[in-house]
């Protein structure tokens, strides 16, 4: 059991290190010198796993949990899990990279001059059933631009399938196992800002 576990932390750190942002527009060494921003959410026109649409997605898993009475438990916590646990992960490990407060990121910042948007475009909840188990996966899309003016987008990129999964196995929530893609996302998009955009 202990080298199963051994195995798959190799397997998702190396795919992990793998993963890198896509640059789209602009530059991340436009981020040099801003240490605040105001932080956005975007879940519009989500894709869910193998579905075309997230209402795929939610209508198949409601059938299942129809006869337990849980359908709607989960619908309802598949919506609240944004708020929950995916953003405040991605704040806590974004802002956790810089110890000093010399660069912060929050939700409803009015004074900030700069706005990160972060835009998930699918989502794989993965799953733990004991003996197999499967990472979460994101797609998402980072753009930067000024809070007063959007169109001047100082920079966006893409990345793919940026995983997500408890310690030690222990990730059997749906929502948990997410949370943890938000963390490794910004944890990279904070990376990033570090070697890049400072050098």
């Amino acid at each position: 059991m202990k080298f199963k576990i051994l195995v798959f932390t190799l397997f998702f750190s190396f795919a992990s290190f793998g993963q890198k942002f896509k640059l789209i527009e602009g530059d991340v060494k436009n981020l040099k010198g801003i240490t605040s921003y105001n932080l956005l959410f975007d879940y519009q026109n989500l894709m869910v796993d193998k579905f075309d649409t997230e209402e795929e997605f939610l209508e198949e898993k409601m059938k299942k949990r129809d006869e337990k009475g849980t359908a709607e438990e989960f619908k309802a916590s598949w919506f609240s899990d944004r708020e929950a646990r995916y953003e405040p992960k991605f704040i806590e490990s974004f802002n956790k990279r810089f110890e000093d407060n010399e660069i912060v990121v929050s939700k409803n910042n009015t004074t900030s001059k700069y706005t990160i948007l972060v835009k998930t475009k699918w989502i794989n909840p993965g799953y733990n059933v004991g003996v197999m188990r499967q990472p979460s996966k994101i797609n998402a899309d980072i753009t930067v631009f000024e809070t007063a003016n959007p169109e001047n987008i100082l920079y966006k990129a893409s990345i793919d399938k940026v995983l997500g999964n408890g310690a030690a196995g222990f990730d059997y929530n749906s929502g948990y196992r997410i949370s943890e893609s938000y963390a490794l996302l910004a944890k990279k998009f904070a990376n990033d800002v570090v070697k890049k955009a400072n050098k």
